[in-house]
């Protein structure tokens, strides 16, 4: 056998990526909702991003650049199993395409024609298909309270997505950009249950670095065309807006998020992990309080008081986590 084979290797996926101090259980608390308020800087981004820089530019330019920051800290253990990344290149690459690609770009772009109302909608069925996908390809059984959580968490929300108005459901309104969130939502789950399906000889760290190398290097020739093409949305205004922009992409929805969504995958399994996503349009309205001066509303904390019983309802476990 392999000496350096997922089962020996300290660095495998079944090591832990943060400190032991801290009790497992309270880690997991401690991700789920770090995971979100990481990803909800990209409603920020996604704002500014229209005026300055091309979706596939910036998708680019993201994952570019949280490959290389990561990659710092991952450097001694890429450096030392090198010889095992060619046997992953596959899954990387597949990885890359659906979670950096996909759900990088397509967001961007669908962006521009639909509206954000709709994007968390939409996106609010992605729990949903990783849970149905987790029982089928994971064995990831929820039980009875845990679905009982999962109802509550999309009812909540729902119910800020809508801002409380019930019937808005029945006049919601589907454009072409629609199309787009929902082929991110679908890519979303498949990035989930594959991340947990296929095993790997690294580090949660250090497999990152490699899938958002494959996802850069990917999505590097869309850019290009897109560049070339003349299209509407394929102009890139380079200066220090455009700069900033691509770190806080590159820091907190790449490097962050993915990195806590990933380690917290294998704290409590991908159906309950998927559940972070509830939270984001909680997290995307206190943003735009505190950053852009829009105002909260009733509905968020009527959503938050759904929401958060419904996390933990679909949280609980029988073995400590």
């Amino acid at each position: 056998m392999n000496p350096q084979s997922p089962r020996t290797n300290p660095y495998s996926e079944s090591s832990q990526a943060l400190p032991q101090a801290l009790p497992i259980s309270l880690l997991s608390w401690v991700l789920i909702f770090a995971t979100p308020a990481f990803w909800s800087v990209n409603y920020l981004i996604a704002r500014k991003a229209p005026a300055l820089i091309a979706p596939h530019a910036l998708a680019f330019a993201r994952w570019g650049l949280a490959a290389i920051l990561l990659g710092i800290f991952a450097w001694p253990e890429l450096k030392a199993k090198r010889h095992l990344i060619w046997q992953e290149r596959w899954h990387c690459l597949v990885l890359g395409m659906l979670g950096m690609w996909m759900c990088g770009a397509w967001v961007y772009i669908g962006a521009r024609t639909t509206s954000a109302a709709n994007i968390a909608l939409i996106y609010a069925l992605s729990p949903v298909f990783i849970a149905l996908a987790a029982a089928l390809f994971l064995k990831e059984h929820l039980r009875k309270r845990q679905w009982l959580g999962v109802t509550l968490a999309l009812v909540g929300l729902v119910h800020v997505v809508i801002q409380g108005h019930w019937r808005a459901i029945a006049q919601t309104e589907f454009v072409a950009g629609d199309a787009w969130i929902v082929g991110c939502a679908i890519a979303w789950a498949v990035y989930s249950i594959l991340l947990k399906r296929w095993p790997s000889a690294f580090s949660p760290l250090a497999r990152l670095v490699l899938i958002a190398i494959a996802g850069a290097l990917f999505t590097l020739p869309l850019a290009l065309v897109e560049a070339m093409s003349g299209m509407a949305y394929s102009h890139t205004v380079w200066g220090w807006s455009t700069a900033l922009l691509v770190l806080g992409a590159a820091v907190f929805p790449s490097s962050g998020a993915y990195l806590a969504y990933s380690t917290l995958q294998k704290r409590i399994g991908a159906s309950r992990t998927a559940l972070v996503l509830y939270l984001g349009p909680l997290y995307a309205a206190a943003l735009a309080c505190f950053a852009l001066g829009e105002p909260l509303h009733s509905y968020h904390a009527i959503g938050a008081a759904i929401i958060l019983p419904g996390i933990f309802l679909a949280s609980q476990t029988k073995q400590p986590t």
